[in-house]
């Protein structure tokens, strides 16, 4: 089976991670950071916003059982991509909504599904996604992989990520795994 990977930061990786842990097709979710200056960054270097790193998630998947654009779609669908360097509390650059395209058609996919959105009138502000080439990805530390499934009654993740889930469960029932 041929893999693909995709790249998409929507503010904490912890949400992003459960959310495209639980789709069909999809293999593999790893947090980390891209899209920054330095050379392998720690979660704190990270969170002081210095970097140019934004948390972001590898997705591997088998496009022969979820695509690209249903990926994207997703993306979309559970962060709000209006809020320049923010997602609810998390505020800064690292919690940039972006997409970093690894070649043209990913490129192109990108940027029709976001012009689609745009055209489409779901948000009153302007989408402030970037659309980046991809560069180079750094996986986070351990104890930030499988966050929300080791931390369920975690604070956090019950206030935060499982509304999250929830709305994907209720909308894309049909390519979950669970």
């Amino acid at each position: 089976m041929a893999t693909e990977k995709a790249y998409f930061a929507t503010g904490c990786f912890w949400c992003t991670e459960a959310i495209f842990q639980k789709l069909k097709g999809v293999i593999r979710v790893t947090p980390g950071y891209s899209g920054g200056e330095v050379a392998d960054p720690t979660y704190e270097e990270v969170c002081t916003g210095t970097t140019g790193h934004a948390e972001c998630i590898e997705i591997e998947f088998n496009p022969e059982a979820i695509s690209y654009s249903q990926l994207l779609e997703i993306f979309w669908y559970t962060h709000d991509p209006t809020t320049l360097n923010r997602q609810g509390n998390d505020i800064g650059t690292q919690y940039r909504s972006a997409i970093f395209f690894l070649n043209e058609t990913q490129r192109e996919q990108a940027e029709q599904s976001k012009q689609a959105l745009e055209s489409s009138h779901t948000y009153d502000s302007p989408i402030v996604t970037e659309i980046t080439q991809f560069e180079k990805f750094y996986p986070a530390e351990d104890y930030h992989k499988d966050y929300f499934t080791r931390n369920p009654d975690q604070g956090y993740c019950q206030v935060v990520i499982a509304p999250k889930v929830a709305k994907l469960r209720n909308k894309y029932i049909q390519l979950l795994t669970k």
